[in-house]
């Protein structure tokens, strides 16, 4: 029964977002939701429609819906939450989120003001329920220790407005953040599943579902962008889902499971902080430092980029996994690999790029002199 209902779950949110998406990018041009490209941060260069995520959000919150009606559960058993405070805790948390993201896809909102706005989405969340209650402490008797509200509290808010804002950072490149997301739910669907979650597997799948539905209009070139409505939502809501599903759960790996799974976005995200830091910049100015950037600017396509990242994510997926249902040891061993590998890659693709370099260099100087 319940693999039927994350089958409906996933096959819902997809049809629904795909069939919501035209409309929405109509909606997008008349109420001017538009993002037209004017500096070189831009990929693209003509204007395209920016609020695509109200279709992802309405893929979601639907085929959760339409969940529910088929396998005859109550709303709480369709979601992530252990109570109706939790869950309109949530709602209240994404009609802020998205409100301000419709917002700031019309006209350009200050950072500090997105901030405030965010901070008191995530602090809706974390005071009707949703927050990291456990760390793990082997030094226990009971190999956990249960955090106080004055240390529970902030961390929740912390985690929750750094998955907010990193999904929002690396939507800079057609179908990153929305395949990102999609790879990024599946893994946690899986360990959700494999902690015996199944209310926030089913909230993954309804996730997966929105952003596979998307993905064929936002992939390169993009026919239309999530904009910050989608970006900070689906991050505000992979944040909920990752404290629900895997930092509320007993076990040994509680921390170190959301943290891989949202590695690449969560580690762009702090290197960008830490860049604007240490170069006199504002935190939420917007730059070409992130490694989507850096990947185009060593020459590599668009698409080969991010699929480049997709498969950096997948990977990292795949280390949370088995650290979910493997010892420490095993997962250590896959990540060392890993970055072995993705090391390896990395200057592979940087010595290929440069011999082309040099041998276009070398063909236009023997075209000059002849």
């Amino acid at each position: 029964m319940l693999t039927t209902q994350f089958i409906i779950t996933l096959a819902a949110g997809a049809a629904i977002t795909a069939a919501t998406t035209p409309l929405v990018k109509k909606l997008a041009f008349r109420i001017g939701a538009v993002d037209i490209p004017k500096d070189n941060r831009r990929m693209h260069s003509k204007p395209i429609a920016r609020i695509g995520g109200l279709a992802i959000i309405a893929g979601f919150i639907l085929s959760i819906f339409i969940s529910c009606i088929v396998t005859g559960k109550s709303p709480i058993a369709c979601g992530i939450f252990d109570s109706y405070t939790q869950m309109f805790g949530y709602l209240a948390g994404i009609i802020i989120i998205i409100s301000v993201g419709i917002a700031d896809d019309i006209s350009p909102i200050r950072s500090k003001v997105k901030l405030g706005f965010q901070l008191a989405a995530a602090i809706v969340l974390v005071v009707t329920g949703t927050h990291i209650e456990i760390l793990t402490n082997p030094f226990s008797a009971s190999g956990v220790i249960t955090l106080s509200p004055f240390i529970s509290y902030p961390i929740s808010i912390l985690w929750i407005m750094a998955v907010t804002n990193a999904m929002n950072f690396i939507d800079g490149l057609d179908g990153l953040a929305a395949g990102v997301s999609f790879i990024s739910s599946v893994s946690l669907m899986i360990i959700s599943i494999l902690l015996g979650r199944w209310e926030a597997a089913i909230m993954t799948a309804a996730i997966a579902g929105s952003t596979i539905g998307f993905l064929p209009f936002n992939f390169n070139p993009a026919r239309i962008f999530m904009g910050d409505t989608g970006a900070t939502f689906l991050g505000f809501t992979l944040a909920a889902v990752s404290i629900q599903g895997t930092l509320k759960s007993y076990a040994a790996i509680a921390i170190a499971v959301p943290i891989l799974v949202l590695a690449f976005p969560l580690f762009d995200t702090l290197f960008a902080v830490l860049r604007r830091l240490f170069t006199g910049k504002p935190l939420m100015q917007a730059d070409r430092g992130h490694l989507h950037h850096r990947l185009i600017d060593m020459g590599i396509s668009h698409r080969k980029s991010v699929l480049i990242l997709y498969l950096l994510s997948a990977l990292l997926a795949i280390a949370a996994v088995v650290l979910a249902d493997k010892s420490v040891f095993t997962t250590a061993v896959l990540v060392i690999v890993l970055l072995i590998v993705i090391i390896w890659s990395a200057r592979f693709i940087m010595v290929m790029r440069r011999r082309r370099h040099f041998v276009n260099t070398g063909a236009d100087t023997d075209k000059k002199n002849q």
